[in-house]
């Protein structure tokens, strides 16, 4: 059971740029993974937990509010964040 979660550096870097209620729902998450465990917390519909495709493929994101994304990647025994990124609408 996944417990462990670090930041990249560039995790870190992206984390002092958001607004405050933004960096507390990642806390809030990765507490929740601490206590809980990685499994149990995916389960949780409000952090909308899923798996990304195209060049991101093998990551997932948590969504911290409609318009910032927390990108991970799941490791034998960690996770670790790779990037927080503001969430645009997308061009098609």
């Amino acid at each position: 059971m996944i417990r462990e979660v670090e930041l990249s550096q560039q995790a870190r870097k992206d984390l002092s740029r958001v607004p405050v209620h933004i960096a507390t729902k990642l806390q809030d998450w990765i507490e929740d993974v601490e206590d809980r465990g990685l499994e149990e917390v995916r389960k949780i519909a409000g952090y909308h937990d899923e798996p990304l495709h195209g060049k991101r493929r093998g990551e997932r994101s948590i969504r911290l509010s409609k318009g910032y994304r927390a990108i991970y990647r799941i490791y034998k025994d960690h996770v670790e964040f790779v990037l927080i990124e503001e969430v645009t609408k997308h061009e098609y």
